[in-house]
Parts: C-alpha cells; sequence; structure tokens
C-alpha cells in the first residue's frame, strides 16, 4: 500500500484509501464491531499512519447476549473494541444507537415477519443505521472516510465515482449484504479487507497482537440472543404467531400450524402432515395465516417484481435498462448468481431468471452482478415483491400477489463487518 502523497509530473499520486493527503494528515473513522476483522481494519490504517478514530455502535439491550458467542455489538464485543483500540493507541467512542436500531431494523424485521416475507436484517442494518446514521457522524468527526471491516472492495472508475466490487475471497465476499449503499456513500466508504481472505485478516490480527485474533465470526442475528427470532416476533408482532390452515395447492385442508413465523418456504420436514408424496412449504399467505404446501417443482420461479430499487451500475437506472438489462442476479446470500434480464414492466421493475430459482422469497433481497463470479461489480438491486412461475401448473402455486405475502428465510443470517 502507498503510504504518502506523491507528485509524479503534474499528476497526484492518492494515499492508499484513494484519498488526497498524507496518512497523517487524514482522520478516518473505523466501525468497530469487536471482531476480527474491524479490528483488523483499524489496526491496519493506524500501522499506516492514519489518524484513526474506533467507533463502537450500542445496538440493543445486551444484557442477555453478553456472554453469548456470536453475537455482535453486545457487551463483551464492546469490550472486546475498546481493548483493541487501548491496544493499537487509538480514540475509541461508544455510541448510543439502540433506539435507531430499534426502530429502523427490529421493528421492520418483525413487521416483515408479519407480512410473511423474508426480511434480511443486515441490509437494513448496512442501509440505515452504518451507512446513514455512522457515516454522518463520521463526516462530524472531520473524517476523510469511514472504514469498515466489511469482505467487499470499491474502485474508482473512469468518471471519478467509485464502482462496489466483490471481494477476493469468494467465501467471505458479502457484497449482497451491501447492495443498498448509494453512489454518495461509495464516495465515502472504504473497505480494507476487500482484497484479502480472511486466513490473512487473522495473520495481521496475530501480528498487532490483537486478543480477538482467534474470535468466532457471527452466525445468527445479533439482536436475538437465544438464537430464536420468534422469540422476538412473538413479542412485537403476536398477530404472526396465530394458528392457522395448512392447505394444498388447490387450497383444501390438510393440516393445521401454530403459526406461519414457524415455517419457511422450502421447508419439508416438519410440517406435521402426512403424506404419499414428499410436500413442501410453497408460500405463507400471511392475511388468511395460511401455509400453502405443495410438490418440489412448485418451488421453481421464473419471475420476480422488484421494490425499492438501488442502482450503481453507470448511468440512469432507466437508459441502462433499455428493452432489458442482461445481468446475473443472487437472491439469497447463499445462492450463486445466476443469468438474468432485469426490464421495465407497467408497476415497476422485474427480474426475468433465464433458469429459473427455488425459494424466491419476497423481503429477500435481489442483487445485480455484471458477472457470475470472480470480482464482479455490483450494480444495485432491490427487494423481492413477488415471484411467479412461467408454467400454468406452477403457477397457482408460485404467484405471492402484490400483498408481499411469502416465506420466511431458509436461513437468516448476520454477516458483521
Amino acid at each position: 500500500m502507498e503510504h504518502e502523497l506523491r507528485k509524479v509530473g503534474t499528476r497526484t499520486m492518492l494515499n492508499s484509501l484513494d484519498l488526497e493527503g498524507r496518512p497523517q494528515d487524514t482522520r478516518v473513522v473505523v466501525a468497530m464491531s469487536g471482531g476480527v476483522d474491524s479490528s483488523v481494519t483499524a489496526a491496519l490504517l493506524k500501522s499506516e499512519g492514519y489518524d484513526v478514530v474506533g467507533i463502537t455502535l450500542q445496538l440493543y439491550d445486551h444484557g442477555a447476549a453478553t456472554h453469548r458467542k456470536g453475537a455482535c455489538c453486545a457487551g463483551q464485543d464492546i469490550h472486546d473494541a475498546r481493548n483493541v483500540a487501548e491496544r493499537i493507541g487509538i480514540p475509541h467512542y461508544v455510541l448510543d444507537y439502540e433506539s435507531r436500531f430499534r426502530e429502523s431494523v427490529i421493528d421492520n424485521f418483525a413487521e416483515s415477519y408479519a407480512l410473511g416475507e423474508t426480511p434480511v436484517p443486515c441490509i437494513e442494518c448496512n442501509r440505515s443505521i452504518k451507512f446513514r446514521d455512522l457515516l454522518a457522524t463520521a463526516r462530524e468527526l472531520g473524517a476523510a472516510a469511514l472504514a469498515t471491516g466489511h469482505y467487499v472492495a470499491s474502485r474508482r472508475i473512469d468518471d471519478g465515482s467509485r464502482a462496489l466490487i466483490c471481494a477476493a475471497d469468494a467465501d467471505r465476499d458479502q457484497s449482497y449484504f451491501l447492495f443498498a449503499t448509494t453512489r454518495e456513500q461509495l464516495q465515502y466508504l472504504r473497505f480494507p479487507l476487500g482484497d484479502m481472505t480472511k486466513p490473512q485478516a487473522r495473520e495481521l490480527a496475530r501480528r498487532f497482537g490483537l486478543q480477538v485474533a482467534d474470535k468466532h465470526d457471527s452466525q445468527d442475528i445479533c439482536f436475538v440472543p437465544t438464537g430464536r427470532y420468534t422469540d422476538v416476533i412473538g413479542r412485537l408482532r403476536p398477530n404472526a404467531m396465530e394458528p392457522g390452515d395448512i392447505v394444498d395447492l388447490d387450497g383444501r385442508v390438510i393440516g393445521t400450524h401454530q403459526g406461519i413465523v414457524h415455517f419457511t418456504v422450502g421447508q419439508r420436514r416438519g410440517l406435521g402432515i402426512a403424506s404419499t408424496a414428499a410436500l413442501y412449504v410453497v408460500r405463507l399467505d400471511a392475511a388468511s395465516r395460511r401455509v400453502v404446501v405443495g410438490p418440489r417443482r412448485a418451488l421453481r420461479m421464473d419471475r420476480i417484481a422488484l421494490r425499492d430499487i438501488n442502482w450503481i451500475g453507470d448511468g440512469p437506472l432507466d437508459r441502462a435498462v433499455g428493452e432489458g438489462l442482461e445481468i446475473f442476479v443472487r437472491v439469497r446470500s447463499t445462492r450463486a448468481p445466476q443469468p438474468a434480464w432485469l426490464r421495465a414492466g407497467s408497476s415497476g421493475y422485474e427480474i426475468e431468471l433465464v433458469a429459473g430459482e427455488e425459494g424466491v422469497s419476497p423481503g429477500q433481497a435481489c442483487v445485480f452482478y455484471n458477472a457470475p463470479s470472480g470480482r464482479a461489480r455490483v450494480l444495485g438491486g432491490g427487494f423481492i415483491q413477488s415471484a411467479s412461475a412461467k408454467s400454468a401448473s406452477a403457477k397457482g402455486a408460485s404467484e405471492t400477489g402484490a400483498s408481499r405475502q411469502a416465506g420466511a428465510p431458509l436461513v437468516v443470517e448476520a454477516i458483521r463487518g
């Protein structure tokens, strides 16, 4: 990495964060969650001479989660972040963002489940808390950039703006959770770990003498200390726990359930009904509290209607799409990008999947890429409004309607930067 600002002829060489100015004259706020990635980010920038300020956000009542492995932004993590800051010699502040987090993330999470959707709380946290509220705080502190430990990269492109790029470590890439980052935010954000692998980051943590070098990564929803997200939903949206019917594709009642929140699209086991053929949860109808089941073929979707589009590709979205834009899309964080067409419809934008996908759930993100693998550029994305199938046999099973009713997640992931 470059350590100093230099001039070659009339051209200014930028520092390692692609900013003008010597590192020692450049203030950078680092979002420190207490994990190894954000700790290494802070230590690395400090070692290069930057004026680093560490900020940790207290996001929820951490009493029950203080000693639980895998929970972030709780008591132990705040303690770890403070110790790292002291070790590397930077100022460290803890900001109480509990009320903002509750309103923007937790309440929306519960409401989404009550609607039968599949929420992704990490996306909302990045969009509403870290890259909006914390970013504003960093600016107030006079920082030239806000750096995080996310595994993703950004690159300056020809027009002077920045593109969001998938991480070098494909197994750690977090681009799915950052699709809602705006062009303006990208200009200010930096991701120093985007070109590293996780083992390299841990080795740096050991070289810097950080106690968190071997700390476990978070795996669950950070604000669910028991690991049971139904506890949170039941408390905030009890209607999602009300009993209802399990029906087949023709609407015949074949069983009962104790709340749609207990089911996920694509689920096969634990349905509590007897059948000679394998049945899967096809969709959740929140309004009627019905769980609709059918054969596996009914899970395959071909078209996806989107809402809340964020476009960070080249030029205006309408001009880029034109009559149709060939892209690659990821409909779950654990799925590989699939070829698709992005089109402008009469009621908004929609995705046409070339080969179809199983288990597409409203509320999840559909993220756009310009390539199926490697250091692909993130072009943006949107939230899934509804999904449908081309074939007449599956159409009745797959249409979710305009009311945003659909399934809960196969896996709910919390990824900490």
